[in-house]
């Protein structure tokens, strides 16, 4: 029996009235401690969970409007790109695959690159949606990352990546593959211009993402609890034929062994980025003044 939707919700019923006075979405549930959280404060509290403190899935967009000063940015359009060039077909055609996640999301892709301000300084962010098939990575996830580099070199602004990915998408077969190195070529340029690389990693980074682009930072900062790493724990285990440690792939684990920089709450994280970038970026805009 579902105690939720079968005694607390008539419960509430009777009490309103009918059931069309309560929202089917005034509630969400914790997916770790399973707590019932109210939305509006759900969402205030930047989807984290006020029981547990476990950090769910959010939102892109709201991400870079907490992120942003004053909530602004500029949206940076992705050139497009060949879709469905294998013409995959498993359980759905890749195409309707692809119209589908447009249709659930209102975006064209997984990336969404924007640009503007955290703490004052000039930064490029290209952030994930996992709403969108699970945030994998095609040919038009790899057009974004390069797009973004180009436009911190271009602005002379740092580059955050923001993963939350699965991995290559397999609909595009190889050429998903070759986004790996195309995101690395991307990042050089930026380091080449002697620009700050940051990666914030989310729940989860696995997959192509995580052995490309998403380790390679000046500076990584993870998320509590996000799962990160290359094949699934329980693959590992099936390959190795051994216990692994406990917290294996967490954020904390890879922060003990040297894996990660910090790991920072939602909460925190745009005064650290801030703080972080006026290190960063403030000596560089010294002796460019210098120069000039």
């Amino acid at each position: 029996m579902n105690w939720l939707t079968n005694f607390i919700r008539p419960r509430i019923n009777s009490i309103v009235g009918t059931s069309k006075d309560v929202p089917d979405n005034l509630w969400v549930k914790c997916t770790s401690c399973e707590g019932m959280l109210f939305h509006s404060e759900f969402k205030e509290n930047n989807n984290v969970c006020s029981h547990c403190g476990h950090h769910m899935k959010w939102e892109a967009f709201d991400r870079l409007a907490a992120y942003f000063d004053d909530g602004k940015y500029k949206e940076i359009k992705v050139p497009k790109v060949t879709e469905d060039p294998l013409k995959f077909k498993d359980k759905k055609y890749y195409s309707a695959r692809l119209k589908e996640s447009r249709a659930k999301t209102g975006r064209q892709d997984a990336i969404i690159v924007a640009s503007g301000k955290i703490g004052g300084q000039k930064v490029v962010i290209a952030a994930f949606d996992f709403f969108f098939m699970g945030g994998s990575m095609g040919a038009a996830v790899g057009e974004g990352l390069v797009t973004a580099a180009e436009t911190a070199v271009k602005e002379n602004a740092a580059f955050i990546a923001i993963p939350s990915s699965g991995g290559a998408r397999m609909q595009e077969g190889m050429m998903s593959l070759m986004q790996m190195p195309r995101s690395i070529v991307a990042v050089e340029m930026v380091k080449d211009e002697g620009l700050p690389y940051i990666v914030i990693l989310t729940d989860p980074t696995t997959g192509g993402v995580s052995a490309s682009f998403a380790m390679v930072g000046d500076i990584h900062i993870a998320e509590p609890g996000a799962m990160i790493g290359f094949a699934g724990p329980r693959v590992i285990k099936e390959t190795v034929r051994e216990d692994l440690p406990e917290g294996f792939q967490t954020a904390e684990y890879l922060l003990e062994h040297g894996m990660v920089d910090m790991v920072v709450p939602r909460a925190e994280q745009k005064d650290t980025l801030a703080r972080i970038l006026s290190l960063l970026m403030e000596p560089k805009q010294t002796a460019l003044k210098a120069i000039a």
